[in-house]
């Protein structure tokens, strides 16, 4: 390693100071005069005679660390010095390099000398260290394909220059902590070589700068620090902190982090390997992808226009969507007429509730939309109260596992000529159809069903609906309990009091919590080919248990617990369920009843109770209430042990344990928890609460699951979300404003067993938000070619209107790099 010492008089300030009263002459700049602005701007550059070659460096790669400060040099720089040159001297031979050291910025000015360095390290401490000239050099390296990595104070040098801004991306604000504190990193990308090899949760002391401006979205954040594990100070950045971060910039690749605050960082295995593999990717030893975050690589198109006037052409209320093998994407509506057809309520009308749940095709190859069939259904009783409303209907839709053989298309939907209008009850049923796969059209006369079952329709809501397979072909089907909420002050939906001619509407423990009922619950079954179906071991019950005298479970029951589960998605590389659902109304905890309404998102890899309504988040229980005074509060439910009490209960009164859910939220915050007593219970003060999940906050609150992304390398569209998001779990919430939509990394070690997100980043730019993008998620799929199909409902309930649409959201942002042709050593493409 060679250290090269600092020998230029440090006129850096005077010069700047001259720029800046405007009395640098035309004749020092080689041009017109200069204006009161001391650097070039964004899109300028100075003028220079540097030659370099392009790409900068070669197979024999070199990294000079420029190590210059306006003060007094950093304790840092020989830790970091020692440890870029034994990051060079070892690892795999495909990956070593020799080492420069410097403080003398003249390298900026000596193309023949600074073009033999594959990557330029800045480990600066900070202010002016190089004159305009010596940027320029900088830039101009830079255009010629340079690498550059800046490590912490690198962040506060040249700090006049926009264009060094742009380099290491974000300026520290004023009010960082100063003090070294330990905080968790959480590692985004999975892939990036700098990344890869970290811990999902890196724990590590340093010294945590914050933004001035947050970069994430103009730069590639591969790693953010929690700002929840340490004190951040009061210019704090929130859920959002990055801290390593990488761009294609100017010509070249910049690499960033903020770590490296303290000599102690540079002995940390797992910091070396993050330098390691920044180095890999500035001297163009390997390929990396710092695009796949930037947002403006991404385009949100609509795709159907709206409804021809009193016809549903092109789409009815949207509730769902799937994609068709080859492109085709088919998606329903659920029931909500056109709002110039008048919406029955009466009970005594024969035409009560009476819609159309309309299913239509839309075809990429000629941008034509179809309407494939409608089905006549119960769901079209418009607004109001939960005694009026109804979200029946046409609920779900998928494909045969070889629809492109059979044109087999799954609908879950509630028909309207079997509800029973004297006792207001109805039946849900899964059934099969076949569509022609040359006109789109359903035939309706071909239907085959395969399950039914009855649900009161007396009260309105959260009739659930998602469907989903899995790899060995069993069908996942999603049922809300459909029990309203509204006689428990939006609590535990276990008021047994409320009936309607004997059935009860507003006691979950009827449903959800009964193991004898498939409303509230994710059931699974195999379909056989001649329409019926047969059940799969690793039910949660087999439907033959002798427990308490049998015949009082249900063996297509997977999951029970749920409330409306809407959406629910099947990761098929690892068979994994993703299932949200909505909560009930209770805006704030109660010491007396329990938590505030919480939405969920559950990953699932086993059979399970997920605690509805006995619990909820990470096993908060509610307090159980019964007659004759359902309005006095008795005992804490056990999440343990739980029973279902319920004079409604016509199932086991003994319950499987309840198993912590993924995510949960209310309008007091993501993952709200609270301290516990000797007896477990949680305090529910909100003054004693803390957020587990800082990403997320309540408000209007509908959770919309969606998929896992699985990255495919053979597919060839130019327009495939890139394989960065390979693995990600997608989760949003129907509204707008400041509700979720993010894409999560979940830990293998701990999902499914209640383990927490280990990462998070928004979603909002990319799948944007507001009046003219896609406000109000209904529901989200990845097509074959990689591209994003996105459902907005529209601007109103219970109908279409003219924001109803399809959209599609593709990815603009091109290959990683270097292009290979421009790797410094062939053989390290990865």
């Amino acid at each position: 390693m060679q250290r090269t010492p600092h020998h230029r008089s440090r006129s850096r300030r005077g010069l700047a100071a001259a720029v800046a009263a405007g009395a640098l002459t035309a004749s020092l700049l080689g041009g017109n005069a200069a204006s009161a602005r001391p650097y070039p701007g964004p899109h300028e550059s100075m003028a220079t005679t540097l030659s370099l070659p392009s790409p900068p460096g070669g197979a024999n790669v070199k990294v000079l660390v420029f190590h210059a400060s306006a003060s007094e040099e950093s304790p840092t720089v020989d830790a970091g010095i020692a440890a870029i040159e034994k990051i060079g001297l070892t690892g795999p031979e495909t990956g070593r390099f020799k080492t420069v050291a410097s403080d003398d910025p003249a390298v900026f000015t000596n193309g023949k000398k600074l073009g033999k360095y594959n990557a330029v390290v800045f480990l600066t401490g900070g202010g002016d260290v190089l004159d305009p000239e010596q940027e320029a050099g900088l830039e101009a390296y830079m255009e010629a394909g340079g690498g550059f990595l800046g490590i912490h104070d690198a962040a506060r040098t040249e700090p006049y220059s926009d264009w060094f801004t742009g380099l290491v991306g974000a300026r520290p604000a004023a009010g960082s902590p100063t003090s070294v504190q330990r905080a968790t990193v959480e590692i985004g990308d999975r892939q990036h070589p700098a990344t890869k090899n970290l811990p999902l949760e890196w724990k590590r002391p340093d010294k945590w700068l914050n933004w001035k401006e947050n970069p994430s979205g103009d730069v590639h954040t591969v790693a953010r620090v929690r700002e929840i594990t340490y004190k951040p100070g009061a210019s704090a950045n929130g859920w959002d902190h990055p801290v390593s971060w990488c761009r294609d910039y100017d010509g070249g690749r910049s690499f960033y982090t903020a770590m490296g605050g303290t000599v102690d960082s540079f002995a940390e295995a797992d910091f070396r390997d993050h330098l390691r593999g920044a180095l890999d990717w500035t001297t163009r030893i390997s390929q990396a992808d710092c695009k796949a975050t930037i947002t403006s690589n991404y385009k949100a198109e609509r795709v159907t226009q709206p409804n021809q006037p009193g016809q549903n052409d092109q789409i009815g209320e949207p509730h769902g969507l799937v994609t068709a093998p080859d492109g085709r994407v088919l998606y329903i509506g659920r029931g909500g007429a056109d709002s110039s057809v008048p919406v029955v309520t009466d009970w005594a009308d024969p035409d009560v509730g009476k819609g159309l749940g309309q299913i239509h095709v839309y075809d990429p190859k000629t941008k034509q939309v179809t309407l494939a069939g409608e089905l006549t259904v119960f769901g079209n009783k418009g607004g109001g109260d939960e005694l009026v409303k109804v979200e029946e209907g046409l609920l779900g839709i998928e494909l045969d596992p070889d629809f492109e053989k059979n044109g087999w298309v799954y609908l879950h939907y509630t028909p309207h000529d079997k509800i029973d209008r004297d006792k207001q009850m109805a039946v849900r049923q899964v059934s099969r159809f076949t569509m022609d796969l040359a006109t789109n059209k359903l035939d309706l006369s071909s239907e085959k069903v395969l399950l039914h079952w009855p649900v009161q329709i007396h009260s309105c809501c959260h009739a659930g609906g998602g469907l989903a397979w899995d790899s060995k072909g069993n069908l996942y089907i999603a049922a809300g309990d459909n029990n309203s909420s509204q006689f428990s002050d939006g609590y535990s939906g276990n008021n047994p009091e409320p009936n309607y001619k004997g059935v009860s509407f507003s006691d979950a423990r009827r449903t959800a919590g009964n193991t004898n009922n498939l409303n509230g619950k994710i059931l699974r079954i195999h379909p056989e080919d001649d329409g019926t179906y047969t059940l799969p071991e690793g039910n949660l019950f087999t439907g033959k248990e002798p427990d308490e005298g049998g015949g009082k479970t249900r063996g297509e029951i997977y999951v029970m617990g749920v409330r409306n589960p809407a959406r629910i998605s099947i990761d098929k590389s690892t068979d994994t369920l993703y299932a949200g659902w909505v909560g009930p109304d209770a805006g704030e905890p109660s010491t007396t009843w329990g938590p505030a309404k919480y939405d969920t998102f559950a990953a699932i890899t086993k059979a399970g109770n997920h605690g509805w309504p006995y619990c909820m988040g990470n096993k908060q229980p509610y307090r159980d209430r019964n007659l004759p005074d359902p309005s006095k509060p008795l005992g804490w439910y056990d999440c343990d042990h739980p029973k279902n009490e319920s004079p409604n209960n016509d199932g086991l009164v003994n319950l499987p344990p309840i198993t912590s859910n993924t995510i949960w939220y209310s309008p007091q915050g993501g993952g709200v928890d609270y301290p516990r007593d000797e007896n477990g219970i949680p305090s529910y003060k909100v003054e004693d609460q803390k957020e587990l999940l800082p990403w997320l906050k309540g408000g209007g609150q509908a959770t919309m699951n969606g998929p896992v992304y699985r990255y495919d390398a053979e597919n060839t569209s130019a327009e495939k979300w890139p394989s960065y998001w390979d693995g990600k779990w997608f989760v949003g919430d129907f509204y707008d404003d400041t509700q979720p939509r993010h894409a999560v990394l979940t830990d293998p070690k701990t999902v499914g067993k209640g383990g927490l997100p280990t990462h998070a980043e928004s979603l909002k730019e990319i799948i944007p938000v507001g009046a003219d993008g896609i406000r109000n998620l209904m529901d989200w799929k990845f097509a074959p070619d990689g591209s994003l199909y996105v459902l907005d409902y529209g601007r109103g309930f219970f109908t279409s209107d003219s924001k109803s649409a399809l959209w599609r959201v593709t990815y603009k942002g091109g290959a990683p790099t270097p292009a290979v042709k421009d790797l410094a050593r062939k053989a390290a493409v990865q």
